[in-house]
């Protein structure tokens, strides 16, 4: 790999950071299927691959925006402006796509491996979201556990919705991330 794409990767990889503020555009088809395939390409024991992604884009986001309400509902929730905030959470994004990890059983593959495969792809499917100029929010809650919202994607009750990533372009600029002190995260072990 030549230097400059070295640097290229890499700073792709430090200025990713979670934008709330997402409009138009979203990325085509095309640009999201670039991105499926990287993500795809995430480590994956036994090539079981348990990350699948669910789209919803457009109008679709006025019927997730019902089944959120509804889902919060079936998980308690009673305070009626908490349940209209998150009738409107698919407006802060003008694409959101669901990253669902289906376990398979397997006898060398244990779910939290395949837990952490979701995770690899998902950050690469950020991360080349991010390369073709795009930004993102991950964020979950208590929402992905709701049996009524895994229900009406067709997923099993142990399937984990591994996130709600919101998909379009940044509002605003952000500040850059500080950088960060390895130190206190790393330690090279001696006998």
């Amino acid at each position: 790999m030549s230097d400059s794409n070295f640097k290229a990767v890499h700073d792709n990889i430090h200025q990713r950071q979670s934008i709330g503020q997402l409009i138009e555009p979203a990325p085509t088809h095309e640009q999201l299927n670039i991105a499926f395939k990287a993500a795809l390409a995430a480590p994956d024991h036994h090539r079981l691959k348990p990350t699948q992604f669910i789209v919803i884009e457009g109008e679709q986001r006025v019927a997730f925006g019902e089944l959120l309400t509804n889902a919060v509902a079936d998980l308690g929730e009673l305070d009626a402006t908490q349940i209209d905030r998150v009738k409107n959470h698919p407006f802060r994004a003008p694409l959101l796509v669901l990253a669902v990890t289906k376990f398979q059983d397997h006898p060398k593959v244990p779910f939290f491996e395949q837990t952490l495969s979701s995770g690899a792809a998902i950050e690469n499917f950020l991360l080349s979201l991010q390369a073709q100029g795009f930004s993102t929010m991950w964020r979950s809650g208590a929402v992905v556990e709701s049996k009524l919202l895994k229900s009406a994607f067709g997923l099993a009750e142990r399937d984990l919705i591994s996130g709600i990533i919101y998909v379009g372009t940044a509002a605003k600029e952000i500040a850059p991330r500080s950088e960060i002190d390895i130190k206190q995260y790393v330690e090279f072990w001696r006998v």
